[in-house]
């Protein structure tokens, strides 16, 4: 649609504001500004104003570079000058107690949504705290990941030995009867191991599958 875009298309069509600064280096135009500023940019382009007689009804902003010692925990992200560099990384480190601070890929994830979405309500203390969020979420996730392969790999053992174990062929469903063992024993604090004495110990369950 942008490239055979007309002014009709463009007054029927509601854009977001990164969709109108798109647009607006797309076309050469001044691409800083509010949205009514950017949507009557592309208006005069596409009236057949010359790009040479559009210019930016406002002056970018001068460069903010914040000291660590302009930083604090009420420092928005977006809009205040804030970046990840030297000031930050030395302002994270004494957060932290470290003599050494390297920026987590988690804190570049929330600042880019932040940027993405104009959020000029996020600050730096919002940030750590998210970022302790993901950072606990994610060692949750993995603690799952490794306590479901360790099971799984338990199981693995469990119906090997069973089947290797010479009492496994009075059994017709060999698998059933491993799965009615392994039930008692995997949520217990007892050994995930396979042992013949737990073929005895339940044998009122498992006597239906005997040949």
């Amino acid at each position: 649609m942008h490239q055979q875009l007309i002014l009709a298309q463009f007054n029927a069509h509601y854009f977001y504001k990164t969709e109108l600064v798109s647009l607006c280096k797309q076309y050469g135009l001044p691409a800083y500004g509010t949205k009514a500023e950017l949507n009557q940019y592309i208006r005069l382009y596409l009236s057949g104003e010359p790009i040479t007689h559009i210019k930016s009804t406002r002056k970018r902003p001068p460069h903010k570079k914040l000291t660590t010692g302009q930083l604090s925990l009420k420092t928005k992200i977006v809009g205040s000058g804030f970046k990840f560099n030297n000031e930050a990384r030395e302002f994270f480190a004494n957060y932290f107690g470290v003599a050494h601070f390297s920026f987590k890929k988690e804190m570049a994830i929330i600042k880019r949504r932040a940027e993405t979405t104009h959020d000029n309500q996020l600050t730096v203390g919002d940030l750590l705290k998210l970022y302790t969020d993901m950072v606990a979420q994610n060692t949750q996730n993995q603690v799952r990941r490794q306590t479901h392969e360790e099971s799984t790999y338990q199981w693995n053992n469990f119906v090997r030995d069973f089947y290797a174990s010479r009492v496994s062929a009075q059994y017709t469903n060999k698998l059933k009867v491993a799965s009615i063992l392994w039930h008692h024993v995997k949520n217990t604090p007892q050994s995930k191991i396979y042992h013949d004495n737990l073929v005895s110990k339940y044998a009122e369950e498992i006597n239906y599958f005997k040949k």
